[in-house]
């Protein structure tokens, strides 16, 4: 919900899974947000991140390892490290 100022006056903001693109409700406590930070060429972090959230019915089919390697391909972190086949 906005405010006239148009900023967002929600309490609470669910997430959705990054893996399945279901919401990730307030009673899931297995749920986890993982943030990847951007560094340059000497490995220094420059400030922005990549946020990934993974639901806990994911983490309870030991499916997270997987997903978050395919997600973290497809934003460009493991071009020559890891690909995966669909």
């Amino acid at each position: 919900m906005e405010n006239e100022r148009h900023e967002i006056v929600d309490l609470y903001i669910p997430r959705k899974c990054s893996a399945t693109n279901r919401l990730i409700g307030a009673k899931d406590h297995a749920a986890v947000q993982i943030n990847i930070a951007d560094v340059n060429e000497d490995g220094v972090i420059t400030g922005s991140t990549k946020s990934f959230a993974i639901c806990g019915m994911v983490r309870a089919r030991a499916e997270s390892d997987d997903s978050l390697n395919r997600l973290a391909s497809k934003a460009g972190y493991l071009k020559s490290v890891w690909n995966y086949q669909r």
